[in-house]
């Protein structure tokens, strides 16, 4: 005789499945929100542009930033062997210039 399917295991593991890919796919929105340097803008301009994107009926614009964006994918695999496009540093807090060592001399 054969086991019974027990389908809220079942539904219980597929739901979990669609969180985890929910959860990756949020993280990963956000690492090219970093990648791109988009994280620099306020929220408010990123949804903005986002928003006129996604209604934009301008299909050349859209084949146009299509294409852009393979590009930047394609150069940033390039540049770093596969990983994010990596971003110069923030310039010091303490008033010093990026490189030096705090109390240095200045020329």
């Amino acid at each position: 005789m054969r086991k019974p399917r027990d389908y809220d295991s079942e539904l219980k593991a597929l739901q979990d499945k669609a969180a985890q890919l929910n959860q990756r796919k949020v993280q990963q929105l956000g690492e090219l929100v970093i990648a791109t340097g988009a994280d620099v803008l306020p929220v408010e301009l990123l949804a903005g542009a986002l928003l006129a994107a996604s209604d934009s009926p301008d299909m050349v614009a859209k084949e146009e930033w299509r294409s852009r964006g393979a590009k930047f994918f394609q150069h940033s695999r390039r540049k770093s062997g596969g990983g994010n496009r990596r971003r110069p540093p923030s310039p010091p807090t303490d008033g010093s210039r990026a490189g030096e060592t705090p109390g240095a001399a200045r020329a």
